[in-house]
C-alpha cells in the first residue's frame, strides 16, 4: 500500500522537471505551455534510513521501501474550469489522486517563459484555486438542483445533504478552499462523496532558482506563509538542483548532500511532507530473506496492517509481535529485545505506531 500524490501548476513552473527527477521516468520538459498532455505517473521509493539499518541488523538480502506514486498532470491556466487549455480532462485528473503538490515558480528565468508574463507565486496559486473552486462549484450546484425535490419530501438524507451543499456552496462563493470548513461538515458522509478538487490536503512547492538554495527568497517566504496560514505542508526545492542529485550514484549523491548540510534531498522531504499530511505512517517486517516497508493510515490497528501484506493475514489474525524500532536497533536483534521484554504481544485492538517492527501470526 502506497498512496499517489498529483503534480500540478501553471505551466512552465518546474513540474515535468521535478517529476523527472523524481521517478527519473523521462516526462517531456519544454518551454512552452501544455508539453504534458498525458499524466506521466511514476513509481517512487520512499526513502527511509530506519529500514536500512534495520537490514543491516538483520543481514537481509533485499531491501524493498514502500512506493509513492506521483502523477504529473498537465499546467492549469486561467479558464481551465471553462474549457481554456486543455480543461476539464486535467480537472478529472487531478480528482483522481489523494493529495495534491502544487508546484509555484519562485524563480526568475529569461529563457523561460511564464504564462502569466511575471512571477508571481500567489498570484499563481490564487489563478490555480480559483479554477479548482469553479470546478467545485458547478458539480455542488448540479447536486444541490437536484437533490431539492427530495429535500422538500422530507427524506431525512436529502434534507442533511442539502444542507452540507449549501454550505459548501457558500464557501466556494466566498473563495474559501473546502479543506477549510469546520471539521463536523467535512465529516458528512454527503461531504465525502463529493470528492472535491479543493478539500485534498496540499502541498505547496516553492520551485527556487539554483543561486538560491542556500537561503529562503522573498517569493518561497510568501508561499511558506501562505501554507502556514492554510496549515498545509511547504516544501522548497530547486528543480534543476534535484535533477542533477538524482543522476548520481548513491555513493556521490550522500556525498553531495553531505556537502550541502542536507540529510536528505528535498525531493524526499516532498514524498515525507505529502506522506505525512495524508496520515499515514510506517511498519516494517523484516528477517533474512527481506526487509520490508509497509504503509497504513494513523489509526490502524494490527489486523488492518497485516491485511496491507496480504488479506489472508486479516482474515486469519491471531495476534502480532511488535518490537518499537527504537528498542530493536538499541538491543541490535529480535532476541536481545524477547531477552529484555522489548517485544510486545499484542492483538486485535492494538493500534499501530510508525516505526514497529511486527510478525503477525494468522490462522489460513
Amino acid at each position: 500500500m502506497g498512496f499517489n500524490c498529483g503534480i500540478v501548476g501553471l505551466p512552465n513552473v518546474g513540474k515535468s522537471t521535478i517529476f523527472n527527477a523524481l521517478t527519473s521516468k523521462g516526462a517531456e520538459a519544454s518551454n512552452y505551455p501544455f508539453c504534458t498532455i498525458e499524466p506521466n505517473v511514476g513509481m517512487v521509493p520512499l526513502n527511509d534510513a530506519r529500514l536500512t539499518k534495520i537490514a543491516g541488523l538483520v543481514e537481509s538480502k533485499k531491501v524493498i521501501p514502500t512506493a509513492v506514486e506521483f502523477v504529473d498532470i498537465a499546467g492549469l491556466v486561467r479558464g481551465a474550469s471553462k474549457g481554456e487549455g486543455l480543461g476539464n480532462q486535467f480537472l478529472g485528473n487531478i480528482r483522481s489522486v489523494q493529495c495534491i503538490a502544487h508546484v509555484v515558480r519562485c524563480f526568475e528565468d529569461p529563457d523561460v517563459v511564464h504564462v502569466e508574463g511575471k512571477v508571481d507565486p500567489i498570484g499563481d496559486i490564487e489563478t490555480i484555486e480559483t479554477e479548482l473552486m469553479l470546478a467545485d462549484l458547478e458539480v455542488v450546484e448540479k447536486k444541490h438542483r437536484r437533490i431539492e425535490k427530495l429535500k422538500k419530501s422530507g427524506d431525512k438524507e436529502a434534507v442533511a445533504a442539502f444542507a452540507v451543499y449549501e454550505k459548501v456552496i457558500e464557501a466556494l462563493e466566498s473563495g474559501t478552499r473546502t479543506a477549510l470548513m469546520d471539521d463536523d461538515i467535512k465529516e458528512e458522509q454527503a461531504f465525502k462523496e463529493l470528492n472535491l478538487l479543493t478539500a485534498k490536503p496540499v502541498v505547496y512547492v516553492a520551485n527556487v532558482g539554483e543561486d538560491d538554495v542556500e537561503g529562503e527568497t522573498p517569493a518561497s517566504k510568501s508561499v511558506r506563509e501562505r501554507a502556514e496560514s492554510e496549515g498545509e505542508a511547504f516544501v522548497e526545492i530547486c528543480g534543476n538542483v534535484e535533477a542533477e542529485i538524482a543522476e548520481l550514484p548513491d555513493d556521490e549523491r550522500d556525498e553531495y548532500l553531505e556537502g550541502m548540510g542536507w540529510s536528505e534531498s528535498g525531493l524526499d522531504r516532498l514524498a515525507h511532507a505529502a506522506y505525512s499530511l495524508l496520515g499515514l505512517i510506517t511498519y516494517f517486517t523484516a528477517g533474512p530473506k527481506e526487509a520490508r516497508a509497509w504503509t497504513v493510515r494513523i489509526g490502524a490497528k494490527a489486523p488492518e496492517a497485516a491485511g496491507v501484506i496480504h488479506t489472508d493475514f486479516e482474515r486469519g489474525f491471531i495476534r502480532a509481535e511488535v518490537m518499537a524500532y527504537d528498542d530493536f536497533i538499541e538491543c541490535g536483534s529480535e532476541l536481545a529485545c524477547k531477552e529484555k521484554g522489548l517485544m510486545k504481544v499484542e492483538g486485535k485492538d492494538y493500534l499501530v505506531k510508525d516505526g514497529d517492527l511486527m510478525h503477525f501470526r494468522f490462522n489460513v
